[in-house]
């Protein structure tokens, strides 16, 4: 592991990292202005059934979580066969997950729509959409994984190439896919599901080949076949609390989903460009999470455990400077995005208030993801993430959100404002924790 200044990785990590996600939160942005001039139930119907891959992701993002914390101290200890061990175990949990969710889409598509919906043509067109976009899980679920390796082994740039190359080719796909573009047939909302299915062919297939001619760790199919215990043992260890967080968080948001789903047609639409927005907006606390998680593990894996909670606070700062001026951007480009869409004057309505509401919404998301999916993951504190999230998700804001929707019937952007409070309520926790330094924490011996 290469020795540098804090300044220096924090760039060489964070915006190749930023990029990538930019890239990414550009494909969802693709489908819903490409779909949006078709109409827009066309991109109401992907932005829902998107929620599909949403959950997927949550049960992926446990995985690569617990993945990265491990890797990113073993290789700031230089132990390379830890990892390749690692990632054949993670590799075999991982696979029937995806296999999983590519059932889901393929044969149950009409009863995993009527979760989110009752609207009828909204349900027809996501039935086709999930269907086709179902093999993307499967990609996906193996890519995410090796890219975490890539990430934690120094080759960040790589990733972010495929990523770029990637996003590219799905866009492209997009628009000759949806309208029928050079001789293909027009296949709307099933066009987009068929791009990102091509597109994530293509991106497993870069990882893999970055994974054998660059990375130092293997891929070893003995290790996928047989886990090392000891490693299992670790892995569970830590990781559980992640994989429960994101189940139990991950079906909760998916609720906020049904509960605005269950709305209106109006909502629905101005949710689905309003959720596009706040993840472009948000890349930059997601790959200040990523590297802030990478360094710091390196650091506490290295046995540097106070150089490691130096960088961590200086990251925290960070967050905070970043989630201030990206969550004011944000709503300050209210009017010009809502001048943008091809939405109708309601849903025009709903959207920009929805995105002043973006002001408060970024900043939490940025503090914590930084803190809880970052730093604290970093040093193998996770049970607190696990017990802050689900307090916040279970006990205050779906029953809130419900109550205000079925049972008050509060007006829709008043339901909205409640639904976007989980990260700000729970903002003095997680600083309160932070202070008390229990993630500073060497994972992989070599204590200090």
């Amino acid at each position: 592991m290469r020795s540098e200044s804090f300044s220096h990785k924090l760039v060489r990590l964070v915006l190749p990292i930023s990029l990538q996600y930019f890239m990414y939160s550009l494909v969802p942005v693709s489908d819903a202005v490409m779909l949006v001039a078709l109409d827009k139930d066309a991109m109401s119907a992907v932005s829902l059934a998107g929620q599909v891959f949403f959950v997927f992701n949550l049960f992926n993002y446990a995985l690569m979580a617990g993945l990265s914390m491990f890797a990113a101290q073993y290789w700031g200890k230089g132990d390379v066969k830890s990892i390749e061990k690692l990632l054949g175990y993670v590799t075999r949990l991982a696979i029937p997950v995806a296999i999983m969710f590519f059932c889901l889409a393929t044969f149950m598509p009409d009863s995993v729509m009527r979760i989110y919906t009752h609207e009828e043509v909204i349900i027809a067109r996501g039935i086709n959409y999930l269907r086709i976009v179902s093999f993307a899980y499967i990609f996906e679920g193996v890519a995410q994984l090796y890219s975490a390796v890539l990430k934690n082994t120094d080759h960040v740039k790589i990733c972010t190439g495929i990523s770029i190359s990637m996003v590219i080719m799905n866009i492209v796909l997009n628009a000759v896919f949806i309208y029928g573009l050079f001789g293909a047939p027009a296949m709307g909302e099933s066009g987009a599901a068929l791009a990102t299915s091509i597109s994530s062919l293509y991106g497993v297939a870069g990882v893999i080949i970055a994974m054998v001619r660059k990375c130092p760790a293997r891929i070893r199919l003995s290790t996928v076949i047989k886990a090392d215990i000891s490693m299992r043992k670790d892995f569970s260890k830590y990781s559980s609390a992640l994989l429960i967080n994101q189940m139990f968080w991950g079906i909760g948001f998916t609720l906020v989903t049904v509960i605005i789903g269950h709305l209106n047609a109006d909502v629905i639409a101005a949710n689905a460009i309003a959720a596009v927005v706040k993840d472009l907006a948000s890349c930059f606390c997601w790959s200040l999470a990523d590297g802030g998680a990478i360094m710091v593990g390196n650091e506490l894996g290295a046995g540097n455990l106070e150089r490691g909670k130096k960088y961590g606070q200086k990251i925290v700062n960070l967050a905070i400077i970043t989630g201030i001026i990206f969550g004011a951007v944000t709503a300050s480009l209210a009017y010009p995005i809502v001048k943008l869409t091809n939405l109708n004057p309601e849903s025009s309505h709903y959207l920009f208030y929805m995105l002043l509401m973006c002001v408060y919404y970024i900043l939490g998301r940025s503090i914590n993801a930084v803190i809880i999916g970052g730093i604290f993951a970093s040093g193998g504190d996770t049970k607190f993430g696990m017990i802050c999230d689900l307090v916040t998700m279970w006990v205050f804001i779906i029953p809130a959100g419900a109550l205000a929707a079925f049972v008050f019937h509060a007006p829709p952007l008043v339901v909205y404002f409640i639904l976007n409070l989980d990260e700000m309520i729970k903002i003095p926790v997680v600083f309160h924790h932070f202070k008390q330094y229990k993630w500073v924490k060497n994972l992989v011996g070599r204590e200090n």
